[in-house]
């Protein structure tokens, strides 16, 4: 006799489901973040030798309006975007309201050596690594 259990199919078909929504155009998460009103925030991370250089698009943002936290591996932007004052718009694409985006990076960094600039509605933040985790050279000396 073969038992069938209808919510381990159930499961299944949600496991399926999850990937599917992993791999759409738009991540589920995404969704998830518009629909509560959440602002993202786009980045690119890279890293430069013994330097991270992280880019954001925040387009209309004052320097005033941007906070940034730096503690161990972990860096957070917040900011907000300010809505127009006029309102009457048939299609309003442009994000208004607060953000934040934390950032998680493989090493520890030095938040005293990182350096911040917005140019153009793109603000760039570089961010050493920490001293502890970057390579060392030992010169070899002759006997």
């Amino acid at each position: 006799m073969l038992y069938y259990d209808p919510l381990r199919r159930m499961q299944r078909l949600m496991d399926v489901m999850d990937r599917l929504m992993e791999q759409s155009v738009i991540p589920a998460r995404a969704l998830e973040e518009v629909s509560r009103g959440k602002v993202s925030l786009p980045v690119n991370v890279r890293a430069d030798g013994d330097t991270f250089i992280i880019t954001a698009w925040v387009p209309g943002v004052s320097v005033d309006d941007l906070h940034i936290q730096i503690l161990d591996n972990t860096i957070s932007i917040e900011g907000e975007f300010q809505a127009p004052e006029e309102n009457d718009y048939l299609v309003q694409e442009i994000p208004v309201g607060a953000f934040q985006r934390v950032i998680t990076l493989p090493t520890a960094l030095e938040p005293g050596e990182a350096e911040a600039e917005l140019r153009d509605g793109v603000l760039t933040l570089r961010v050493p690594k920490a001293q502890a985790v970057r390579p060392k050279e030992i010169k070899v000396k002759a006997k």
